[in-house]
């Protein structure tokens, strides 16, 4: 496994200080969330994606993946929703990413599916995959294997199970792990008060099953990207990323395979 960690969970930072967070946490990658706010966005020119791209490599780090916020099965237009994923992934090669996170936004498999397929031959000749994570109206894995498999474009898509929500829906980390399979591209980890509760904890504070959630992935081999996801620009009141950066290396270095 590699850790990263997300710049949701540093806001007012700009990407200085989050490269500083993430080589200083023993990270390897750093998650970019796109955002105005954060500075990196589709809307960079060329000038600041050489410079976004620069300033992460010289510090010896991977962009893990670009968080971005395009809702795959938004109900509406298909064109608004193509075009901006398209845009993102363009950016995602600039940058050297890897790959997008969508969010679902939506509940009709058909829909997304159509758009993945939409923009898949985009992603295969930028070499870049669209990340559908486990959230919102498809929190479980069984609800974003159904869309990946009805999409029908394994080279160009992939899941993020964020460990949060399949498990605060109801679905076992065994059933959610079991159900996206080969579709498992990317783990966002965190720890949260309880499945109703859900302000962040540090690591092992919480009621989130980190332990069975490791022991499953070290199980199946995993040893792709962990992002600590610290969700500090949604509750501001929690303590600072970087505390939290040792529970998130203490997991990744306890499960990997």
């Amino acid at each position: 496994m590699k850790l990263a960690v997300s710049t949701l969970g540093m806001p007012g930072d700009g990407l200085d200080r989050a490269i500083e967070i993430a080589a200083g946490g023993g990270c390897q990658g750093l998650e970019l969330r796109l955002h105005e706010d954060t500075g990196v966005h589709s809307g960079l020119d060329a000038a600041g994606r050489r410079s976004v791209r620069e300033r992460v490599e010289r510090a010896g780090l991977e962009i893990s993946a670009l968080a971005g916020y395009v809702g795959i099965c938004e109900p509406g237009a298909d064109e608004p929703v193509i075009e901006a994923l398209a845009a993102d992934l363009q950016l995602a090669a600039d940058l050297g990413a890897p790959g997008v996170r969508v969010f679902p936004r939506g509940d009709d498999p058909a829909v997304g599916a159509r758009r993945l397929k939409a923009v898949s031959g985009t992603a295969a000749a930028l070499g870049t995959l669209v990340l559908v994570e486990t959230h919102d109206a498809m929190a479980t894995g069984a609800a974003v294997a159904g869309l990946l498999a009805e999409a029908g474009c394994p080279e160009t898509t992939g899941a993020i199970w964020d460990l949060l929500h399949p498990w605060r829906h109801g679905e076992s980390p065994a059933d959610t792990l079991a159900v996206l399979g080969p579709h498992l591209t990317y783990v966002q980890v965190k720890d949260a008060v309880s499945a109703e509760e859900t302000t962040p904890v540090p690591m092992w504070t919480g009621s989130v099953p980190l332990e069975e959630c490791g022991e499953l992935l070290r199980g199946a081999g995993y040893d792709g990207w962990v992002s600590l996801e610290w969700e500090r620009t949604w509750y501001p009141q929690v303590a600072p990323v970087e505390e939290i950066l040792p529970g998130a290396a203490d997991w990744v270095r306890r499960f990997a395979p």
